[in-house]
């Protein structure tokens, strides 16, 4: 299988100088292989965070090797590594980040705008992504016109636009009745099963880690454990993650 993220030893250690010294993560491997839909879970404080910012090539680690789509992401920097995020990483945060001055579509076409795609290209994406999440009907409204689930099937719709190689997902959830958390959750299965998107999803819900393939528990800056859904039904995967959890929490 083609590997889309490959992440080797990578190590954070926050604190410069005579400052207190913090290591967050402390050698962290992992792969993430085409059309994968893999999860992150961990207690508050355990370096999950970090590692999604790390991923999304927000901070750089102090030490490892982060290979994203066969590029070494800790050596690109400035313009370089700007032009890398918005072509290969899609991002969906908890907080929607939709800006309240756009429309829907307006919003979507964000990313495709800043790379500076001509606007038949922009208007011909923006109406496949918003027809395949079922949005196309409210692409005129603006953000404080729609409903929390809409306004995250926007921000889906935006982190998609761009075709990345990986879609990260921030506790997309988060922000979301237990309705319209579901919705998006079958959308992303539907996404990454017929599309074959690759899905990377930091989350604290064991019900939205049970849509994914595969779980990578973190614990103390460390991969505690690992496990795979395989066979079992969403119900007994998340029955599953509970037990972790509970383990995790000792």
């Amino acid at each position: 299988m083609e590997k889309i993220v490959s992440v080797n030893e990578v190590k954070k250690t926050y604190g410069k100088g005579n400052q207190k010294k913090t290591q967050a993560l402390k050698g962290i491997s992992f792969e993430v292989e085409k059309g994968e839909f893999v999860g992150i879970m961990g207690a508050s404080g355990s370096g999950k965070s970090t590692l999604l910012n790390l991923l999304a090539t927000l901070d750089k680690p102090t030490d490892g090797k982060i290979q994203i789509n066969q590029a070494d992401v800790t050596k690109l920097s400035g313009n370089q590594l700007a032009d890398f995020r918005s072509r290969e990483i899609g991002f969906i945060f908890q907080d929607f980040n939709l800006l309240e001055n756009l429309t829907a579509a307006e919003n979507i076409a964000v990313p495709l705008s800043l790379q500076g795609a001509k606007s038949k290209v922009i208007h011909r994406r923006v109406a496949e992504v918003a027809k395949r999440l079922s949005i196309d009907g409210i692409l005129n409204s603006y953000p404080a016109q729609i409903s929390g689930g809409q306004k995250q099937r926007i921000a889906a719709a935006r982190a998609l636009i761009t075709q990345p190689t990986i879609l990260l997902g921030d506790e997309p959830t988060g922000a979301l009745d237990s309705n319209s958390a579901r919705d998006l959750l079958d959308t992303m299965e539907e996404l990454n099963q017929r599309d074959q998107v690759s899905i990377l999803l930091v989350t604290h819900d064991p019900f939205s880690a049970s849509y994914c393939q595969r779980i990578l528990f973190i614990k103390d800056g460390v991969i505690y454990q690992e496990v795979k859904r395989e066979n079992q039904t969403r119900e007994a995967f998340y029955r599953q993650i509970l037990s972790i959890l509970g383990n995790l929490e000792q």
